[in-house]
């Protein structure tokens, strides 16, 4: 089965669109990429995305209203998908949709919100849409995150040692081998944050690292820093721009005078480091294979591979599956578990109740046809 896996992150700057061809064949799961492409969102929908997010206020006008937009651009990147990299011949679209907030308390997820209507998609592609992962795995329990804990267990089981699946997005997440998994903190997000403040928005982004590389790391910025209280709580846990935010860094850098954008911008790459390095020393990591945007910053991968002496540093492009599309192809694989009745989820993982079948079925033009339930889950993902 060809399936479109289409995913935007916490730095909501693009749509990752990723094809891949799917098939069970006894106990693994057999996964051929076909390929990548990015939609960028446009200007416009971009702010007005970044003005309705936390802690921002908003409004339900505004927030259908993004709903709509994501979604036809979500369906944009479908369409551009399925003609580019399967020659029209996709069968399912799984679509993440934007996350615009995740409500914790207490240390436990209560609800989850992703917009990008699937409707949109469904009637541009003509295909079915599986979309909101999220919501069942937290109504039984779980955190809701990180999904692609289960596609890194599949994936890397067999390796030797304790290999660790490492993913640098906005927030950064890993995976172990024994099924713990959670979000260690941000990986862009504070420093995507600092680009955009510090530079009056002409910056998204510290592009390949520059501006930390020429920055020098400040300790005490550092130190306060580190002392955020989510590092010390106990996996599975799930953080966001709920809380790591530009107004998160703006109440860090009170009583610090006036430091510059590269010294700052240093100090949040190395907070990341360390706190990824922490958590991957917790887990008796052997081996680091990484993915995601954050492992096209040099500098960060140079703290990194800094922080973990001895810790094989890899990403998962050295291993046949693109770092850049990894978690659009881990929402392809979600959305074919859930089209053949299979669940999604590790309860280790998320500390759901139960593992559970995901998301919501949109069907396609031609009605919905599912194929026969698979008769028993895979145990490996094997790329080819």
């Amino acid at each position: 089965m060809r399936v479109i896996g289409l995913m935007s992150g916490t730095s909501y700057d693009a749509i990752d669109a990723a094809a891949a061809e799917l098939t069970l064949d006894g106990d693994s799961l057999v996964l051929r990429p076909l390929g990548l492409v990015g939609e960028e969102y446009d200007a416009a929908l971009r702010e007005t995305l970044a003005d309705a997010l936390p802690p921002a206020a908003t409004s339900l006008a505004e927030v259908c209203r993004l709903d709509t937009l994501i979604g036809r651009s979500f369906a944009a990147a479908a369409v551009r998908a399925d003609r580019e990299l399967c020659d029209g011949s996709a069968e399912l679209i799984a679509s993440h949709g934007q996350t615009v907030y995740h409500w914790t308390e207490g240390g436990q997820v209560l609800g989850t919100l992703q917009l990008g209507q699937p409707a949109w998609i469904a009637e541009a592609t003509g295909l079915p849409v599986v979309a909101d992962f999220r919501p069942r795995d937290i109504a039984a329990g779980g955190q809701g995150a990180p999904l692609v804990s289960l596609i890194d267990q599949l994936w890397l089981r067999g390796r030797p040692g304790t290999p660790v699946a490492l993913n640098l997005g906005g927030i950064a997440n890993l995976t172990a081998p024994d099924g713990t998994a959670f979000d260690t903190g941000p990986a862009c997000a504070l420093v995507d944050a600092a680009a955009r403040g510090l530079s009056g928005g002409s910056l998204a982004y510290d592009v390949d690292g520059a501006l930390a590389a020429r920055g020098s790391v400040h300790e005490p910025l550092l130190h306060r820093l580190l002392d955020e209280p989510y590092y010390a709580l106990p996996a599975p846990k799930t953080t966001g721009k709920e809380l790591f935010h530009l107004g998160y860094l703006r109440d860090a850098l009170a009583g610090f005078g006036t430091l510059t954008a590269e010294d700052v911008i240093a100090t949040l790459t190395r907070l990341t480091a360390r706190t990824v390095a922490d958590a991957v020393r917790g887990v008796g990591a052997t081996e680091v294979i990484a993915s995601g945007g954050g492992t096209r910053n040099p500098t960060l991968m140079s703290m990194l591979d800094t922080e973990l002496p001895g810790v094989p540093l890899r990403t998962s492009d050295e291993l046949g599956l693109p770092s850049d599309a990894k978690e659009a192809y881990a929402f392809a694989v979600l959305g074919f578990l859930t089209l053949h009745g299979l669940a999604g989820t590790e309860p280790a993982s998320t500390g759901a109740r139960h593992p559970s079948v995901l998301g919501s079925i949109t069907p396609g033009r031609g009605g919905l046809r599912l194929p026969p339930p698979a008769g028993r889950a895979p145990v490996r993902l094997v790329l080819k």
